[in-house]
């Protein structure tokens, strides 16, 4: 009844919810306290609606949002509960003393500094709005950025300056019990005082020197910055803040690219979600400045989306455009039409030449370039099974298959995720197996956010999954090492302490113009993060035992992660199962929709090297036994070769193959650029020779520096 109840008001807990329902019942109790008329009953529903108001809002509750589409925000809150004072003071006789005018012009003159307050706020943040917003470019050595004011001048602001009315209501409301209007008009003196303090500390941030330059000088000092640094190759990227992680599985093939990287963005929610990197990185909102920006020495610009924005850097002929996309696999997006757009397209291996060569939308096949993905290089390759007692049970040793099933899509088809009809099939036959596995289930983050029943599925497969591993940890086959799952416990707790330090977790957040002021890495520091990152994941799977079956959510550990603790995989047809490819360990997919192996395998590439599993699951004792045993593996050799068709070679190594790419298209753009400058050169040489003597004069110009006319 609670889960429904949270689900259908969109809240994050119960506790959210009780707020939601106390403040909504709050203001009809506010009116009938005032009606009666009781003070001490109108106290009580007050404190209760500024209390859960005050909650939600500090929850970012998805409520209080609502309430101010439907003409029920924060403003009109406070305001009726002020009208609902008045009508209480009015209903105990009040109307004719001066507490009652008091209250009146109180509250007119607090509304009255509303209109400033809110209007400085927007200024402020208005013009500390960076025209260009940039990370490890260094403009502080250009251009002067004054610190922003302090946090809480303008967080939640407009919460802070309505709340600065509990003086004047706590003082009137004492005054109506006490019938002394002296305590009023104490609490009315604050209120108007503070709300004027309040705006009055705003005015000096508008103007003078603490307001940022203008968008021209900082501008210049981008092009001044880049004119020194002298990018060479640029990944361009724009999206919605939710596609920011196209962008980000780039940034690792970006640091260690051997020509001098740039990364433009074009939205700044894209820049606020960016990870963390030591590639210099430019936001530039503005067509018009991009286009304006000196990006001369770029050679080669890559395009990680296909998204309209792209014509503002498509239009720059002295650089070669390519198409790198943010995925590899058998979806209609890999073969869109507008790739035809750029020089190039760089696929992971010979499957994606094929998608286009199949799909005719234009692409020419000279045009296309493999490279790999360099993504997938954290992905291990299976080294087989450690060697162990049979099943492993003695010694924590057995085979651990993960469960990675994608979530339930838009459109309602049953051959999108396998959680629903297969789902605990699949996990029943893998915790009861004989000799025993290890089960690890990973679900997709969205799973559950468009059908119920896919949300059923998963909280059932969570609960048979924790089931099965409370019955393993007391079952005498299975020993655990409880000295070093303490020490790792320990590490953990250390790594993540010292993550958080370096994070600055609980440290308040810098606005645009000092994040571009003072957005230059450390590199130490990010080195020392990615090194504890690695150190937290060694020690997370070394926390518990071997053999535990462990139900996985979150951003931590990562799908590689779990790919490389792995000794199998079973999931759906998505990107997991190509990048699961990549480590060459047996996997089995899903047809859920119940097509036929043969046609299953004809319309989806990446499954043409995996154990095909109805939704009854009966089939997965082929993985299994292939797991166990690699002479039991007949798949073995068809998964190499699928793998070298979907990723291409595993030597040279696909960062080499991305980096030589780089330089070859680079090598292009500069042969282009030289030939069009001399073609150039030879058109105004032919012009000048061609032109009249008076004519050859005025544009060879007056060498002796006299004038002609």
């Amino acid at each position: 009844m609670i889960s429904t109840a949270i689900r259908v008001a969109r809240v994050g807990s119960a506790a959210e919810l009780a707020a939601a329902v106390l403040m909504m019942a709050g203001f009809p109790a506010l009116m009938l306290a005032a009606l009666v008329p009781s003070v001490p009953a109108f106290a009580a529903a007050a404190a209760v609606t500024y209390l859960a108001d005050h909650y939600l809002h500090r929850k970012g509750s998805y409520l209080i949002n609502r309430l101010g589409k439907v003409r029920a925000g924060l403003s009109i809150r406070f305001l009726i509960r002020q009208l609902l004072l008045v009508l209480l003071l009015a209903r105990l006789s009040l109307a004719d003393n001066l507490i009652y005018y008091g209250a009146i012009a109180c509250f007119i003159a607090f509304y009255g500094l509303q209109a400033p307050h809110g209007a400085l706020v927007q200024l402020i943040r208005n013009r500390r709005r960076m025209p260009v917003a940039t990370r490890n470019v260094d403009l502080k050595s250009r251009i002067r950025i004054p610190d922003a004011p302090p946090r809480k001048l303008l967080h939640r602001s407009a919460e802070k300056m309505l709340h600065l009315d509990l003086a004047a209501v706590a003082g009137i409301l004492l005054a109506a019990q006490v019938k002394s209007a002296l305590v009023g008009f104490v609490g009315i003196g604050i209120t108007v005082v503070l709300s004027t303090v309040y705006v009055l500390a705003l005015v000096p941030y508008v103007r003078g020197r603490r307001i940022p330059p203008k968008a021209e000088r900082v501008l210049a000092a981008v092009d001044d910055w880049l004119g020194e640094y002298q990018p060479e190759t640029v990944l361009y990227f724009s999206g919605s803040k939710d596609s920011a992680y196209q962008v980000n599985m780039w940034l690792d093939t970006m640091e260690n690219l051997d020509s001098k990287p740039l990364i433009i963005l074009r939205e700044r929610a894209i820049l606020n979600n960016l990870a963390p990197t030591t590639v210099p990185v430019i936001c530039v909102p503005g067509g018009v400045h991009l286009m304006n920006m000196d990006l001369s020495t770029v050679r080669v610009a890559l395009y990680a989306a296909n998204v309209g924005k792209n014509i503002h850097m498509l239009r720059v002929p002295t650089m070669k455009h390519v198409f790198i996309g943010h995925g590899d696999s058998d979806k209609l997006a890999s073969v869109n039409p507008y790739s035809k757009v750029y020089d190039e397209v760089w696929t992971a291996g010979r499957a994606g030449r094929d998608r286009y060569a199949i799909a005719d939308v234009g692409v020419r096949d000279d045009d296309i370039v493999e490279v790999g993905r360099p993504q997938l290089a954290p992905i291990q390759t299976w080294q087989g099974v450690p060697e162990g007692p049979r099943g492993g049970a003695a010694d924590g040793r057995c085979p651990t298959v993960l469960y990675a099933p994608t979530w339930e899509g838009w459109d309602g088809n049953p051959g999108n995720t396998s959680i629903v009809l297969a789902g605990e099939n699949i996990v029943q036959r893998l915790i009861t197996a004989d000799p025993p596995v290890r089960v690890l289930y990973k679900p997709h983050p969205f799973t559950g956010n468009v059908s119920k029943d896919a949300k059923a599925a998963h909280q059932r497969i969570a609960a048979l999954v924790r089931k099965a591993a409370a019955e393993r940890a007391i079952d005498p086959r299975f020993v655990a090492d409880t000295a070093a799952q303490a020490d790792a416990k320990a590490e953990l707790a250390r790594i993540e302490a010292r993550l958080a330090e370096l994070s600055g977790s609980g440290g308040e957040r810098r606005d645009e113009a000092e994040a571009t002021r003072d957005g230059l890495v450390d590199v130490a520091k990010h080195e020392e993060v990615a090194r504890l990152r690695a150190e937290w994941h060694d020690a997370y799977w070394r926390a518990f035992p071997s053999w535990e079956h462990r139900v996985i959510t979150g951003a931590q550990p990562r799908l590689y992660d779990c790919f490389n603790v792995s000794d199998a995989m079973v999931s759906d047809i998505s990107s997991v199962v190509s990048d699961f490819i990549a480590s060459g360990k047996p996997y089995a997919v899903t047809d859920s929709a119940g097509v036929g192996v043969e046609e299953f395998k004809r319309n989806n590439t990446a499954v043409r090297a995996a154990v095909i599993l109805s939704n009854s699951a009966t089939e997965l004792g082929e993985l299994l036994a292939a797991v166990r045993d690699p002479a039991a593996d007949p798949l073995a050799e068809d998964r190499k070769e699928l793998k070298q068709y979907l990723l291409g070679p595993d030597e040279p190594t696909s960062l080499v193959q991305f980096n030589t790419a780089v330089a070859n298209l680079a090598l292009k753009a500069e042969t282009r650029n030289l030939g069009q400058e001399s073609r150039l050169a030879a058109a105004a040489a032919e012009t000048l020779a061609n032109a009249v003597p008076g004519q050859r004069l005025s544009a060879a110009g007056d060498t002796d520096g006299v004038g002609t006319g």
